[in-house]
């Protein structure tokens, strides 16, 4: 019985040493836990035989449990790189149509060809369907679904409106509005641009020209011209070019008149409100004149041809300081391309688009389980509910004992090498002491065979 029970020994401590040399190789294996080797005496006896002199029978393996405390850290560059402080599990999917789920600590994610969130397994990363204000419509399994970043946002919005304050240097150089040409800075005291969009999407440069008038003082021109091109405000003064102006056409313009404290005079400044006319349409210069040509650009004639911008002026002043635009915005926008991805603690997904949009994409979904070293091992850093483990309990990142998601972070191997090495050294010592054992007893049935 001797060879039986060393003989558990050395498989025993094979067993601890299989064990710690897996918990060395994954060291650096992102989300990976390490394992213990626990044992238990075998022992036996009948209900003839002496208790109190009975011998056990060696020994076995009782579970390779893993731990699941926390490893630590590390920060990256990349925003679908995730990390959970504390507890829970990223749910994953090994197709976009299958209801089975794998649960994992790994969160190294990245985007496949059709923009849904992958790890480099090629498992879907599951997430909570959310509305405009962030909040999951369905908190459980069997609502996770996987998330998918869309490229582009949004439908083409023609600008309207452009918004804009401002103030215009009292001091400013001052000019003969019959002068006025847009190609030469030295026929206007300042000028501002904004971008706005026709029916399309498409972008055009919208340009606004302050002219200082030399013939009445606090007294401005405001000009407008769309693609280097004139457009008529509406209910605007009429400008003729001087004899040797280059420039074929000034539009109407505006007038802003300010009073001594420098705010702007409701009852000279003409008109409040400046509207464009018609993008497109025929540009009345000067009485009984027509200007010919398009504003837009157009080569598609389902672009809104009778599109009007309002400029509305906000508080514009004219004081003793440079030309300076305070705030210039507008209403029209283009359809938006992928720009960035930002998850916050909650695991709210929000992308970024370049036409400003900002669109909540979905919920990053979470899993606990009332027993996690019941859970079954499934390779590549992953996670299977068994009978032991319980069922997956669904929830909300950094809500109630779930744990925070870090974006940009990765969790390391809890594993601790000076520790796994002080092991190897113990499994070792132990599987040497009992293949000594198995020595002695193999020395002892020679001793006796040889006896005569």
């Amino acid at each position: 019985m001797s060879f039986n029970i060393a003989l558990s020994g050395v498989n025993a401590s094979q067993k601890d040493l299989d064990v710690t040399a897996n918990n060395i190789a994954n060291v650096n294996t992102i989300g990976f836990k390490e394992s213990r080797a626990e044992f238990a005496d075998v022992y036996a006896t009948s209900i003839f035989s002496n208790a109190k002199t009975a011998v056990g029978n060696g020994v076995k393996t009782a579970d390779v449990a893993q731990q699941f405390h926390q490893g630590s850290l590390a920060f990256t560059q990349n925003a679908l790189d995730l990390a959970i402080s504390g507890e829970g599990f990223f749910v994953t999917a090994s197709d976009i149509t299958t209801q089975t789920r794998e649960f994992t600590r790994a969160g190294a994610f990245k985007l496949n060809s059709d923009n849904f969130i992958v790890n480099s397994q090629g498992q879907y990363l599951q997430g909570y369907t959310v509305n405009t204000g962030g909040t999951p419509s369905a908190v459980s399994m069997a609502a996770t679904k996987p998330i998918q970043i869309n490229s582009e946002v949004g439908t083409p919005t023609q600008t309207t409106e452009v918004s804009m304050s401002f103030n215009l240097p009292s001091g400013g150089s001052t000019h003969d509005i019959g002068d006025f040409d847009p190609t030469d800075s030295d026929t206007y005291t300042s000028a501002t641009s904004v971008t706005v969009y026709d029916s399309q999407g498409g972008s055009h440069v919208a340009e606004t020209y302050f002219v200082k008038d030399d013939t009445a003082p606090n007294t401005w021109h405001k000009l407008v011209y769309i693609d280097g091109k004139p457009t008529d405000v509406v209910g605007g003064f009429p400008q003729t070019p001087n004899g040797g102006n280059t420039n074929p056409i000034i539009p109407n313009s505006a007038r802003l008149v300010f009073d001594s404290a420098g705010a702007l005079d409701p009852v000279n400044s003409l008109p409040l409100v400046i509207k464009t006319v018609p993008l497109g349409g025929t540009l009345p210069a000067v009485p009984g004149e027509n200007f010919p040509g398009d504003v837009w650009d157009r080569t598609n004639g389902s672009v809104d041809p009778d599109q009007e911008i309002t400029f509305n002026l906000n508080s514009p002043t004219q004081y003793a300081s440079a030309f300076e635009v305070s705030s210039l915005s507008q209403d029209g926008s283009t359809v938006g391309k992928l720009t960035g991805i930002d998850i916050g603690p909650d695991g709210l997904v929000v992308a970024s688009y370049s036409n400003g949009q900002t669109t909540n994409i979905a919920k990053v979904a979470t899993a606990k389980f009332a027993n996690n070293q019941g859970l079954g091992q499934i390779g590549d850093t992953s996670w299977q509910q068994t009978q032991l483990s319980g069922e997956a309990i669904a929830g909300e990142a950094n809500s109630g004992t779930f744990g925070k998601i870090n974006s940009a972070s990765l969790e390391q191997a809890n594993v601790n090498l000076t520790e796994q090495l002080v092991n190897l050294i113990t499994a070792q010592r132990n599987f040497q002491a009992n293949s000594r054992a198995l020595e002695v007893n193999s020395t002892l049935q020679q001793t006796i065979i040889q006896i005569r």
